[in-house]
Parts: C-alpha cells; sequence; structure tokens
C-alpha cells in the first residue's frame, strides 16, 4: 500500500476512527464500524413511491441477479468493441433488440441507449436531422414526464432548436411545415393512455416525425407505436427487471422504421457468417459511429447500457411472453 497510495491522502492513524474530528467510543476496528454504519442506516425511513414517472419497482430474479449484474464477465466489460470475443453478450443484445422491435412492432431497433431521457433527446435530433435543419420547430406534448422534457430542452437549446410544449390537441395545423417532429408520452405523466393512431396518420401526411415515448410492459396488452403510424418508439426498459437503483442507470430503448434506419442513433447488432460459415454477432451499421465518421457521426459508441439491456433481455426471456403479459395484468389491477 505503501508503494501505491500517496502519502498525502492517506489517512494518518490518529484519525482513522474519529468523524468530523471527534473520537467515534468504543470503535477500534473496521467490523465495528460496519455495524455502527448500519445502526445509522436503519434510522432511514423507507417510503413507497405511487408516482412512478418511469421509475417503477421491480423483481431482479435471483438466477439473473447472481450470473449477470454479479458477475463480472458481464459486469466489467463496457462496450463490446472487440466482436470475436464478445460473442455472448452480442448475441444477447440482439435479443435485447429484437424483443424491443416485437413489443415496439417496428422494424428496426438499436442496443440500447443510455436513459429514456435521452433516448427522446436523439428522438429530437433525429427528427431534425431528417429534415436537414430545414425545418427549426419541434413540437413537445405537455404530458411528457418532467425529466424526459428537461433533457429535450437542453438538447433544443444546443441545435437551436424552437422547442414548443403544449397540448397535443391544440396543435396548430397551419403551420405544420415548420415543425420537423412531435413526440407524445403514452402512458403520459397522468398515467392516461392514448391511441394515437390518426394523429399519426396526420402528421405521416405533413411529413412530420412522431414519436412515441412507450411504457414498454404497457406494450404486452396496449397498442404497440408501430400500429399508431410512429416512425419513432422510445423509452426505458428499467420495467423488465432492473432495480430502482436510486434514479438510475435504466437502459433506454429506440427503435424505428426500415426507411429511417441510416438516421438512426447507437449501435445495431447484427448476424454474419465467418470464414468458416459459423455464425457470428458483430456491431452492423457502424457507417454512423463517430470512430468511423467522426463529427459527422449520428452517434457516439459509447452511449448504451450494454449489461443492463443484457439485464432486460435475460428478464424478457425469462419471463416469456405470457410471463410478462401476466406481470403487466398484476401491474394495471394494482394500479
Amino acid at each position: 500500500m505503501n508503494e501505491i497510495v500517496p502519502e498525502d491522502i492517506r489517512l494518518p492513524p490518529g484519525m482513522m476512527f474519529k468523524h468530523n474530528g471527534k473520537e467515534l467510543k468504543g470503535i477500534d476496528s473496521e467490523t465495528l464500524m460496519l455495524e455502527r454504519m448500519r445502526q445509522l442506516a436503519d434510522a432511514n425511513v423507507l417510503n413507497k413511491n405511487f408516482i412512478g414517472q418511469g421509475y417503477y419497482g421491480t423483481n431482479t430474479p435471483s438466477v439473473i441477479r447472481r450470473n449477470v449484474l454479479e458477475n463480472p464477465k458481464w459486469y466489467t466489460p463496457y462496450t463490446p468493441y472487440q466482436a470475436e470475443i464478445a460473442q455472448g453478450r452480442l448475441e444477447s443484445l440482439l435479443n435485447f433488440q429484437t424483443a424491443i422491435m416485437g413489443l415496439t412492432n417496428m422494424a428496426i431497433a438499436n442496443a440500447s441507449l443510455l436513459d429514456e431521457a435521452t433516448s427522446a433527446a436523439e428522438a429530437v435530433q433525429m427528427s431534425y436531422n431528417i429534415h436537414n435543419g430545414k425545418r427549426e420547430k419541434y413540437f413537445l406534448s405537455e404530458s411528457t414526464f418532467p425529466q424526459n422534457i428537461d433533457v429535450i430542452k437542453t438538447k433544443c437549446h444546443a441545435l437551436n432548436i424552437e422547442l414548443v410544449i403544449g397540448d397535443v390537441a391544440t396543435f396548430d395545423w397551419s403551420k405544420a411545415s415548420e415543425y420537423c417532429g412531435m413526440l407524445v408520452q403514452n402512458p403520459d405523466n397522468f398515467g392516461n393512455l392514448h391511441d394515437y393512431t390518426e394523429l399519426g396518420s396526420v402528421l405521416r401526411q405533413n411529413d412530420i416525425v412522431f414519436t412515441i415515448c412507450a411504457d414498454i410492459l404497457s406494450l404486452t396488452l396496449a397498442k404497440p407505436p408501430g400500429d399508431m403510424n410512429a416512425d419513432i418508439a422510445v423509452g426505458s426498459a428499467q420495467r423488465m427487471g432492473i432495480p430502482l437503483a436510486f434514479g438510475g442507470p435504466h437502459p433506454g430503448f429506440f427503435a424505428t422504421t426500415d426507411k429511417l434506419k441510416r438516421k438512426m442513433p447507437g449501435r445495431v447488432i447484427g448476424i454474419s457468417k465467418d470464414v468458416h460459415g459459423n455464425q457470428a454477432f458483430r456491431m452492423a451499421m457502424q457507417t454512423r459511429e463517430q470512430h468511423i465518421r467522426r463529427d459527422k457521426a449520428t452517434s457516439n459508441i459509447c452511449t448504451a447500457q450494454a449489461l443492463l439491456a443484457n439485464m432486460s433481455a435475460f428478464y424478457m426471456q425469462w419471463h416469456g411472453r405470457s410471463g410478462l403479459r401476466k406481470i403487466a395484468k398484476k401491474t394495471r389491477f394494482m394500479a
């Protein structure tokens, strides 16, 4: 330790069992210190949260907790740059993409983004990019979760996009040609579930990119964004067995139509064949990534949640289609 830890940041022996300069009476070992911390922690009041807003208590099955979350083979690799030694993780991320495509009924999904709020902000930027910056307004439903609104505001400020926040029902159709896109939350901040099929159809006629920020568990029972004429579906996969973890991190998902796939941020995992004809997983569609296109990239290769996306993928596999529907029905009944 003497060789590694610089002297100026070490606690001198006389300070080891003191707090704010005062001696902690009767504590002369790590064991007693941990016990005292446990006593202090027991004084906390644990309240149950009924608001939600994108954060929900879940059960992480012990098989996933032990074998994935607590397993260094899964939790230490940050991003699968080297496909040849990351086949297992790439296969699991492909399962994540497939599950998201199935639940949202969209043509293509990426291997996760940072969280729901950044996924929503990426959808705003993608809508802006699709119009090559020629349409500078973006419409955001006022019933979107507040944290999503905050991150979108920051993104729009940086890109000089004029953000209009209001009620979707009062959208000014006479100025539709000025808007590059619209985002709605479903179910929204007040728990209302809407059918946006008609709205999606009219937006498509006006060439406005339509994004639905969806609750992934609700999609096992409710109409998916793909059936509501959505161009982009985003959200959080936290519902799928990811602990609350004091508010994060939680994996975001991002799915879109086949037509818009080249503008989509994030990484996409695909299947190739190696020289021996064996199936091989690798990162596909990398032409958009920053390590190839640099400043012209549509995404940053690192903005993903590989570990948590894989945990949610395993959770969806563990429960299966009928198991997830059962959980969704129970959740709806309890609400």
